[in-house]
């Protein structure tokens, strides 16, 4: 999955929590948040001087949410994990890392329970004697 196809995913499934995300797709989406919110915070700087919160930014935060947890829960169940792990990040540090973890490591092979492989991998077949 490239970066325009990864943003695509993440607007067009911004409310869907069931499924499975690929690495690519979570860091590109993580990508694309983390360089929007430094653009605009540079331009609430230039645009507003004497405000000291960034109101593009909060804008842009607030309507990115939903979508970033819809994505971050779809990458845990590409490791087979229970999309409620997402409140992991609620643990500072310890909770972090177990999340960064996850969200590194390869997703599971073919189908698991949180449905199809975005990587298109077939699911094993069981060999019937």
């Amino acid at each position: 999955m490239n970066f325009g196809q990864a943003i695509s995913s993440g607007f067009r499934n911004y409310v869907g929590f069931t499924g499975r995300a690929c690495r690519s797709e979570f860091w590109y989406w993580t990508l694309f948040t983390v360089v929007g919110s430094i653009c605009l915070s540079i331009l609430d700087t230039a645009v507003f001087p004497q405000i000291l919160w960034s109101p593009l930014g909060t804008v842009f935060s607030v309507a990115l949410l939903l979508p970033s947890l819809a994505v971050m829960v779809r990458r845990v169940h590409d490791v087979d994990k229970s999309g409620w792990f997402v409140l992991l990040i609620f643990i500072p540090v310890i909770g972090w890392i177990i999340l960064l973890v996850w969200e590194l490591r390869k997703g599971d092979e073919g189908d698991n329970r949180f449905g199809v492989d975005p990587l298109g991998a077939p699911a094993e077949e069981s060999i019937q004697s």
